[in-house]
């Protein structure tokens, strides 16, 4: 999402405002009790988003492949797996929004897990099943192992400890693999940073201080491991037409902040935080890849 430095500029004059403030903070608190003007605003809110945003993805995107009966496929091997991590991290984060939106709501934490968690896995089932009636793709069963995956991830943690310890985060890095092939791996920023899988990494950001218990260590602070891959141009190794590609697994050590744990009493700047923390942090990284080529970054992003 991009923001322009006029609406930054705007936002922050803003929040300088006292008076304004109090009532974004008071709006943006959540509820204690069940709100059924805030559970029914969330509730169509998301309906009416998913709605459009299927029925645009039907019109728009599959409509310029031909259609085809209900099949499935078998794509697992494909992009060293970096696909199945995307479908993983959006089943998560979508199940963390729902969780949290019918928390703001008051919503009880039973049902938070039982109609807001699942809200990642049940639209990325739609357009798993789309998919699966188009002849350019088809319905992948691997898909949808990831898409519960990234549901059991938050879920499990908070049936676990009530709280989300571990958390998937995104990072991405312009590739020079991109350019390449522009067509498919995009052209252009806006488009690389979804498509290009050569410079998109996934990390399992833990939180220190609530596994060890100790005051030694900031709230804030994490230790994250992260997976990424490299060297590919096309999703199939063994495609004739893009021969002798040097893909890479790799695997890296680093720290990360999670942002929802900075104490602060403004409920405007907890909604931020809670935004941003889906991106991890830059920091000094170690790097392994499969070759066994090991590498310091002084700043890895």
């Amino acid at each position: 999402m991009k923001y322009s430095v006029y609406s930054i500029v705007v936002f922050f004059c803003f929040l300088c405002n006292t008076s304004a403030q109090s009532r974004i903070n008071q709006f943006s608190k959540p509820s204690d009790t069940l709100n059924n003007s805030r559970k029914n605003a969330v509730v169509i809110t998301e309906a009416t988003f998913a709605a459009v945003t299927l029925v645009a993805l039907d019109r728009l995107w599959y409509a310029d492949y031909p259609r085809s009966k209900f099949k499935t496929l078998n794509d697992n091997e494909e992009w060293l797996q970096m696909d199945k991590l995307g479908h993983v991290f959006s089943a998560y984060q979508l199940g963390q929004l729902g969780a949290n939106t019918l928390n703001w709501a008051g919503v009880s934490e039973k049902n938070q897990l039982l109609y807001g968690a699942t809200l990642g896995l049940g639209f990325l089932t739609a357009v798993e099943v789309m998919d699966g009636f188009s002849q350019e793709w088809g319905f992948s069963w691997g898909d949808m192992m990831a898409n519960g995956l990234g549901t059991g991830l938050y879920v499990g943690q908070e049936l676990l400890w009530e709280e989300q310890r571990i958390l998937l985060k995104y990072s991405f890095s312009r590739s020079d693999f991109a350019s390449q092939r522009p067509e498919k791996l995009g052209n252009g920023l806006s488009e690389e940073f979804l498509k290009d899988y050569n410079g998109q990494t996934y990390w399992l950001s833990a939180n220190i201080s609530t596994f060890f218990k100790t005051e030694n260590f900031p709230k804030w602070l994490n230790i994250a491991f992260g997976y990424g891959a490299e060297g590919m141009l096309t999703g199939n190794p063994n495609d004739d037409n893009f021969l002798n590609q040097n893909r890479v697994r790799q695997f890296y050590l680093s720290l990360d902040v999670d942002l929802t744990r900075i104490k602060t009493n403004s409920s405007v700047l907890k909604t931020i935080f809670s935004v941003f923390n889906i991106i991890k942090v830059p920091f000094p990284t170690f790097s392994l890849n499969s070759q066994g080529a090991v590498k310091w970054h002084y700043i890895y992003f």
